[in-house]
C-alpha cells in the first residue's frame, strides 16, 4: 500500500510540473520557412489524393469481394461478408479522416 502511495505522489508530481512548467518557443522563422510550407502543402496534397483514391479502390476491392462471395459456399460466405464490412468501414474512415486533416490544415494557412 504504502508503495502504491509513493508511485502515486511521484506521478501527480511528474504530471503537475509538466503542466504548470512554463515553456517558451519562438517559430516565426519556422512558420515562414520553406520545409514548412512545403509540408503544409504536401499534406493538402496528400488528402486530396486519398479523398480520390479511397472510394474508388474500395469500390473495386467491394466489388472483388461480392463475387468471391457469390461464388463462395455458406461458411466462406460469411468470411467474405466480414471482407466487404470491413473494406466499407475502411473507405469511410480514410475520407472522413482525410477530411477532417485538410479541414485542420485549412485552419492554419
Amino acid at each position: 500500500m504504502k508503495r502504491l502511495y509513493k508511485k502515486t505522489i511521484s506521478m501527480l508530481t511528474i504530471i503537475f510540473y509538466m503542466l504548470f512548467q512554463n515553456a517558451f518557443v519562438f517559430a516565426s522563422n519556422l512558420q515562414n520557412s520553406k520545409i514548412a510550407k512545403g509540408f503544409e502543402n504536401l499534406v493538402k496534397d496528400a488528402t486530396v489524393v486519398l479523398m480520390v483514391l479511397a472510394p474508388i479502390l474500395g469500390g473495386l476491392l467491394i466489388g472483388y469481394f461480392f463475387l468471391r462471395k457469390a461464388a463462395a459456399d455458406e461458411m466462406d460466405q460469411k468470411t467474405w461478408q466480414k471482407r466487404i464490412n470491413t473494406a466499407i468501414y475502411s473507405v469511410v474512415g480514410v475520407v472522413v479522416s482525410s477530411a477532417a486533416i485538410n479541414l485542420i490544415i485549412g485552419y492554419f494557412a
